[in-house]
């Protein structure tokens, strides 16, 4: 089975660039490179990832592209560009122009404006997308999925992923409104969801296996296998999963699904999604 892992980061580490990686993180204030996660992907057996942003910068998303062209086994960059700028569809255009480019994100989820992803000026940066074949990264909490609902509805043609299942409240053990909530989501079928970040939304030490599985359950009932895709989202897993554990609890998860539909999972969709 030929494994992609959708969702992981590679960075240089300085605190004023990762001030979100508060003291529980401590363990992952440091670089993480292409070397570092060769080594993962060996010991795991995975073929392939896609690199996603991690600052909201333009020099990142041409470093992260740069990365990719000398490291093969990176299949894709989702890289950021500053999608309300006036100039908006001339930058993603000329970004565009290298075939490792595969979609962008922005990180809504840290915006003060809990609506900001309705805003007219973000939403003409992100219907120029389509047009370039590039999907967009959903990056929120569970909170935002109503007005999400309606991001997404401004662009049918669009293809979305959503990472890390709209970030439950794992923690607290809490399913509701977000069942209802990702389950609304899933009736769009331009949107596809990733199985990753669970174990950060919960209790980084004392997680459980047991835990985690109503949620996964959950999203996959609601997107089918079709539509979800496997990724680690390391380094940012390591506060509290290594890499191979986190690849094979979501090998357990899906075992009892057919060998098509784990390849979907672990692979495929991911390949469809992003034009790999």
């Amino acid at each position: 089975m030929s494994v992609i892992d959708a969702h992981h980061h590679f960075w240089r580490y300085q605190a004023e660039d990762f001030h979100w990686i508060g003291d529980n993180l401590a363990g992952i204030r440091r670089d993480f490179l292409p070397e570092d996660l060769v080594k993962e992907l060996k010991s795991a057996k995975v073929d392939g990832v896609i690199t996603v942003q991690a600052r909201q910068s333009l020099e990142e998303t041409r470093w992260l592209l740069e990365l990719a062209r000398k490291n093969h086994y990176v299949r894709g960059v989702v890289g950021w560009a500053p999608l309300i700028a006036p100039d908006a569809g001339k930058i993603i255009g000329q970004l565009a122009t290298n075939p490792k480019l595969r979609a962008l994100r922005h990180v809504l989820q840290r915006e003060l404006d809990e609506r900001y992803m309705l805003r007219e000026d973000f939403n003409r940066g992100v219907a120029v997308l389509h047009k370039l074949h590039l999907a967009y990264d959903i990056l929120i909490f569970e909170r935002h999925l109503p007005q999400t609902i309606e991001f997404v509805d401004r662009h049918p043609k669009q293809v979305f992923v959503l990472d890390h299942i709209a970030k439950p409240r794992i923690k607290e053990n809490i399913l509701e409104p977000w069942t209802q909530n990702i389950r609304e989501l899933a009736k769009r079928k331009n949107v596809y969801c990733k199985i990753s970040g669970l174990v950060t939304e919960a209790d980084l030490i004392h997680w459980t296996e047991t835990q985690l599985q109503p949620y996964f359950e959950t999203a996959l009932d609601a997107f089918g296998p079709k539509r979800m895709m496997f990724g680690s989202d390391w380094p940012v897993c390591l506060a509290g999963c290594d890499y191979t554990r986190w690849v094979n609890l979501v090998r357990s998860w899906i075992a009892k699904l057919s060998r098509s539909e784990q390849q979907r999972i672990m692979g495929d969709t991911a390949r469809e999604a992003y034009r790999l």
